[in-house]
């Protein structure tokens, strides 16, 4: 997928924190990738788009990931598309492959990370050191939107908790800047 159709197909979204989202797991599934030898852009596309349906879908979130694949089939390959539809349970679609695993697994550690991120006194992911992201995510009471047991799924990609928490943190932290945080 070249430059302008990624424009065009992020043009679809106009929610600035949706789009911050989008970019947050874009960047981890390419720290995901890099650290499992995956293809760095294969996975980081598939997380930048993973979302472009969601304010079409968000009032029927069964067909949230059906919709971008019906928005994305012909220009991504087979593999993306699959991942985009398994990352939301609700299609019914399982997440078998790396790429769906990782995808879900990125998709609930982004809004672990920014959450913790808005607590820091400056609001500043590089306020957020690892040891304070472990314990949030041991506290079942911070973030309570946060699906632990997704996060948790990158241990059937071969990763341990902590360093898939590190892989995360450091990607969105290469992008602060974009994310605003």
């Amino acid at each position: 997928m070249n430059r302008e159709s990624l424009k065009m197909f992020l043009e679809r979204v106009s929610d600035d924190k949706l789009v911050k989202h989008m970019l947050a797991v874009e960047a981890i599934m390419r720290g995901l990738a890099k650290r499992l030898g995956e293809d760095e852009d294969l996975w980081g596309i598939t997380g930048l788009l993973h979302d472009i349906d969601y304010e079409e879908t968000k009032d029927n979130p069964s067909r949230h990931g059906l919709v971008s694949a019906e928005i994305l089939r012909e220009h991504l390959p087979e593999e993306a598309i699959r991942a985009i539809m398994a990352h939301n349970e609700r299609t019914g679609i399982e997440a078998k492959t790396k790429l769906d695993i990782g995808l879900r697994a990125a998709d609930a550690l982004s809004g672990l990370i920014v959450a913790c991120a808005l607590v820091m006194p400056n609001k500043k992911i590089e306020e957020v050191k690892l040891s304070t992201l472990k314990k949030k995510f041991k506290s079942k009471d911070f973030a309570r939107g946060v699906d632990r047991e997704k996060i948790k799924l990158c241990e059937k990609i071969g990763l341990e908790l902590d360093e898939f928490l590190e892989i995360g943190l450091k990607s969105m932290k290469s992008i602060s800047d974009s994310l605003g945080l």
